[in-house]
């Protein structure tokens, strides 16, 4: 095993360099004026894994963005193990807030900068490394899965595992795109939240009226929005919707100053919400208002405007069903319409959260990869955030068993500005994955 742990040490520069080139193509699959960027990170993934001596590299498509699929076959009696990342990348906002080029990687820090460092080419570049390591020729059967349009909710993700059943089939799957206590500390992501989301229009009036004379008598939009809106949450900040499921955290110690570190929350703003923060985190329902289409400060009259309308989204508990929360969501919104207004609901994406039973042999033996290549154990976490897709592999593939990991920390930045990576994690990261197929080898 010391030799493995060497030989990761000696490929790391030159995966650095394919990460760097990697990080360099803006894959932004929301961006239709960037999806021939996203064509050309799949060529560049299927040219990295075909380089490392995979026979069988495709490049595949089911009405929706190019994903790379490579294949090594299982020596006799050994098992299959299905690695999982992807190039698809979020679109990187204000350049002008960023401290370097987003899509120019930069060290500082021990830590390398740049729009999908971390999510997700990062999963790419651990699995690469894994695979240098063994000389292209990894002890266990391996088929390198990278998505590319998971940043955009993975809509043919289920035509592809319906289509590529076959050639994706394994008995272990290890899924590289979530999260690590510290830099210090691996986690192993063992419950994730779902998902629903929707638009909420509300109307008032026919047209817009001038503010002055019936302003006091008939309402405005925004105000009956504002007001509705309100009412998702009571006033210490919880989830007011009814019917919805609340499950239980692992008792994780998550102080009031780590989530003030974490956050960037400002001097005098207080947490929402009651229970520990893993409760509130991994076990509880979240409705965030992400989105307001009305008139613009620039564009604003004396002017009560008719209508406006807002994006909500809500995490739904492990245990919960996503169709039936966005179901109470829609009634809630309804029947809580100030003043009669009128109130549309738009349903938007839906992904299912998941819980995961991290127990038996394989899980076994990544706890001891992980605490081999970190040096101390790995905490069992939930993660706030949501993967949908892991629920569609549970459900296309049963009998595997499924590991979340990643190469993310707590300062990474996924989805935000000057996202990063942390070297030191993406070593270690990779040592782990490579010492996992080397035991389920031996096994």
């Amino acid at each position: 095993m010391a030799d493995l742990v060497a030989r990761v040490r000696e490929v790391l520069p030159s995966v650095r360099k394919d990460l760097e080139d990697l990080v360099r193509i803006q894959s932004v699959w929301a961006d239709p004026s960037r999806r021939d960027e996203v064509h050309r990170s799949a060529q560049f993934v299927a040219d990295l894994f075909t380089g490392v001596g995979f026979d069988d590299v495709r490049i595949v498509s089911e009405g929706g963005a190019p994903a790379v699929i490579a294949r090594h076959p299982a020596p006799p009696g050994a098992p299959t193990v299905l690695l999982y990342a992807h190039h698809d990348v979020q679109p990187e906002g204000d350049p002008a807030q960023w401290h370097s080029a987003p899509f120019e990687p930069t060290e500082r820090d021990g830590r390398l900068y740049g729009r999908g460092t971390s999510d997700d080419k990062a999963g790419v570049a651990t699995h690469l490394a894994a695979m240098r390591a063994f000389g292209g020729k990894p002890p266990v059967g391996v088929t390198v899965f990278v998505e590319g349009e998971e940043e955009s909710g993975s809509p043919s993700l289920s035509r592809l595992l319906e289509v590529h059943k076959g050639l994706l089939a394994a008995d272990v799957i290890v899924i590289a795109d979530s999260d690590n206590w510290s830099t210090e500390i691996p986690s192993l992501t063992v419950s994730l939240r779902g998902l629903a989301d929707c638009v909420v229009e509300v109307e008032t009036l026919d047209h817009g009226l001038h503010s002055g004379m019936w302003g006091g008598v008939v309402p405005d939009a925004v105000s009956a929005l504002v007001r509705l809106l309100a009412s998702l949450h009571d006033d210490d900040g919880n989830v007011a919707v009814a019917g919805l499921h609340e499950g239980s955290a692992a008792e994780v110690d998550y102080t009031p100053e780590r989530v003030r570190a974490d956050t960037g929350l400002l001097e005098g703003v207080t947490e929402i919400g009651s229970g520990s923060v893993p409760q509130r985190l991994w076990a509880k329902p979240a409705i965030t208002v992400i989105g307001i289409d009305t008139t613009s400060i620039a564009a604003s009259s004396n002017t009560l405007i008719p209508r406006a309308r807002a994006k909500v989204s809500m995490r739904i508990a492990p245990g919960g069903d996503a169709t039936a929360h966005l179901e109470a969501l829609r009634k809630h919104l309804e029947e809580h319409a100030p003043w009669g207004a009128r109130v549309t609901v738009t349903p938007g994406d839906l992904g299912q959260p998941y819980a995961i039973d991290a127990t038996g042999p394989v899980y076994d033996a990544a706890r001891a990869a992980f605490r081999q290549a970190w040096g101390v154990d790995a905490v069992d976490t939930g993660v706030g955030g949501s993967i949908p897709f892991i629920a569609e592999f549970a459900k296309a593939f049963p009998e595997a068993t499924i590991l979340v990991t990643g190469v993310e920390d707590p300062n990474t930045q996924a989805h935000s500005i000057n996202e990063s990576l942390h070297l030191g994690v993406l070593e270690r990261a990779a040592t782990a994955e490579t010492l996992l197929l080397q035991s389920l080898a031996t096994d």
